[in-house]
């Protein structure tokens, strides 16, 4: 089995912090690590439903992108993944500033990953669930599009 190069992690993080959508959500990977993930989301008011709570969208964009990276490790150089199902279960609402989310991978194949992220308050309350199915892809969607995209440096490599 091959080991991760630690650079190509931290690059990784550095790199896809700087997507757009995530600097608008005020979302940020700050661990990935095989099978598993942590964003950490700073919570404003640009977040909120006319009602004043957290909007649905971000539970699900939160949970759909620790679930996500949960799986990237596991996925070789050429390869992507796609989120073709998404299941969130919203558990309470948010009050604090910041949450936590991690993901977790459940289950890599060779065409499907079955992933799961949780949503943490400030003490470590549980306040949303959900669970993803990725299909893997072969030279799209790749971290290649990601450093294209964004404009940053040629990433190191992924395995030693």
């Amino acid at each position: 089995m091959s080991t991760l190069n630690p650079e190509h992690i931290k690059s990784v993080i550095e790199i896809i912090n700087k997507g757009p959508f995530f600097i608008h959500m005020g979302m940020r990977v700050t661990e990935l690590d095989t099978g598993s993930s942590k964003v950490v989301v700073d919570i404003s008011k640009n977040h909120m439903n006319p009602f004043g709570g957290l909007h649905g969208g971000v539970f699900s964009s939160v949970l759909d992108t620790a679930a996500y990276w949960s799986a990237y490790c596991d996925l070789q150089e050429d390869q992507g993944l796609v989120t073709i199902d998404l299941k969130v279960d919203l558990l309470a609402p948010v009050l604090d500033k910041t949450v936590i989310v991690t993901g977790k991978r459940i289950k890599s194949g060779r065409t499907l990953f079955l992933t799961e992220a949780q949503m943490f308050n400030g003490t470590g309350k549980v306040i949303a669930h959900g669970t993803s199915k990725l299909m893997v892809t072969q030279d799209k969607q790749t971290m290649k599009d990601v450093v294209n995209f964004v404009a940053a440096d040629k990433l190191p490599e992924k395995f030693f």
